[in-house]
């Protein structure tokens, strides 16, 4: 019997590309240290259906002309740069059906000395990685999704889980005050690429703090979150109501819980001062995958 075979998918690229580029203003430097991938679609499979590679864009040759790009025309915003590369992939070789580049950038910022910004110094802060992802098919818009990820919360009261589905293997108490704590990853699309500035947008509209906003509550009360899902829906709702610019925006918080130590053995009366801790121990072939815990992509409807 003859058997026909129809090709997917196949593309190829270069991961992990990770580079710090140095920008100076007379005796003011200005760091971007960011990993990039690239990854290429061409017009023709030949390469991975019969062993042609002529129209093969080494790997090699893809990651010397992110630090070429990246040489030339700087870092501006991590998105802007990921545009560099798609429009240069898309120009230059006729062969490319298809490009994406993720830019993800390490959270260096300036050192300060007693309140004083330091001209070269400066230190890694661990609050979020802030990523990008350009995306082009040829004669298609160019796509851009901007996020932040490993962004660490936790607040230790004004969170329950009450009033769920029981049945007979439920075992799980209803809990009216207990630690919400976790791990956000959150990426939103910015549709077609268009004339943005994106530095403007992260910090001018303050994306992140409208993150923090959602998650926390008003800073001398907090607000009460009655589920995970509920308070990924209110990070959800704030963006888009603030950032005109988002159209979509997915957001995963994967779960770290907090269980209260029962002291009553030891003659103590724990009133929810410590707790264990309780993640994802995840192992074998799973123990490089996130687990999707509370996870939601939300899209702006527009109103007829």
């Amino acid at each position: 019997n003859f058997h026909y075979h129809k090709v997917l998918n196949c593309e190829y690229g270069k991961n992990t590309i990770k580079f710090l580029r140095l920008h100076r203003e007379g005796k003011k430097h200005f760091v971007k240290e960011v990993e990039v991938c690239t990854h290429l679609r061409l017009t023709s499979a030949q390469e991975y259906l019969e062993g042609n590679n002529s129209l093969v864009i080494p790997t090699d040759t893809i990651k010397n002309i992110v630090l070429v790009l990246a040489k030339k025309n700087g870092i501006p915003t991590l998105e802007q740069f990921a545009i560099d590369i798609c429009k240069h992939f898309m120009t230059t070789f006729c062969q490319v059906a298809y490009v994406k580049t993720y830019v993800q950038e390490v959270p260096w910022q300036r050192l300060h000395e007693n309140g004083v910004p330091h001209v070269h110094s400066f230190i890694c802060v661990p609050d979020g990685i802030r990523f990008c992802e350009a995306e082009q098919c040829r004669n298609g818009p160019l796509v851009v999704f901007a996020g932040i990820k490993d962004l660490k919360l936790m607040k230790t009261t004004q969170s329950g889980f009450e009033g769920f589905y029981k049945n007979e293997h439920t075992t799980l108490p209803e809990r009216h005050d207990r630690i919400l704590c976790g791990e956000l990853f959150c990426k939103w699309s910015y549709g077609e690429c268009k004339d943005f500035d994106f530095d403007c947008i992260w910090y001018t509209n303050k994306i992140c703090e409208c993150i923090l906003e959602a998650f926390a509550g008003p800073p001398d009360c907090g607000e009460y979150s009655p589920s995970y899902q509920k308070t990924v829906n209110s990070i959800q709702m704030l963006v888009l109501s603030k950032v005109s610019q988002v159209q979509v925006i997915e957001v995963i918080l994967n779960n770290t819980f907090y269980n209260v130590v029962d002291m009553k053995n030891l003659g103590l009366t724990n009133d929810k001062e410590v707790s264990k801790c309780s993640k994802y121990n995840l192992p074998g072939l799973f123990r490089n995958t996130q687990p999707k815990s509370i996870a939601a992509v939300l899209h702006r409807a527009e109103l007829k």
